[in-house]
């Protein structure tokens, strides 16, 4: 059995729900806020944010079927110039000790969003990347 991190160390926790309140008030659209989390999730392989982030996904409505195809983002028409720009950003943002953020990547996220919404949307790209980290680290277990 390993620790249980909101109970080993309360003030973490609350520091992460911290950001998470923080998110909730930026202007990041909520498909936006859900492709990032469930994208950053399936390149992670946490079972549990995947798992926790396709059903609010879909209680906001996104369809099983983008969801479904989300993997495959790329091949697909069924998600918006900026969506896609959201998830190229997302995947470098996750494997950036690959090879960093691409100028590439960036200026074509750069383009369709102003500064606020790109800030916003790197915050949420990074904390979804530390609670994947803090999931599988501790095995935490499906709800």
């Amino acid at each position: 059995m390993r620790l249980t991190m909101q109970a080993t160390e309360p003030e973490a926790y609350k520091a992460m729900f911290g950001l998470e309140k923080y998110l909730s008030t930026s202007k990041l659209s909520a498909a936006h806020k859900h492709l990032i989390k469930v994208r950053a999730s399936q390149l992670n392989k946490c079972a549990y944010c995947i798992n926790m982030h396709t059903q609010e996904a879909r209680k906001d409505g996104e369809t099983e079927q983008r969801l479904y195809l989300l993997s495959a983002w790329r091949e697909t028409s069924l998600f918006t110039p900026d969506e896609k720009a959201l998830l190229a950003l997302t995947e470098e943002v996750t494997f950036i000790g690959r090879a960093g953020v691409s100028d590439a990547t960036y200026q074509q996220a750069a383009a369709l969003f102003d500064e606020h919404y790109l800030a916003q949307a790197i915050m949420a790209m990074v904390v979804i990347n530390a609670w994947n980290r803090i999931a599988i680290s501790t095995e935490l277990p499906l709800a």
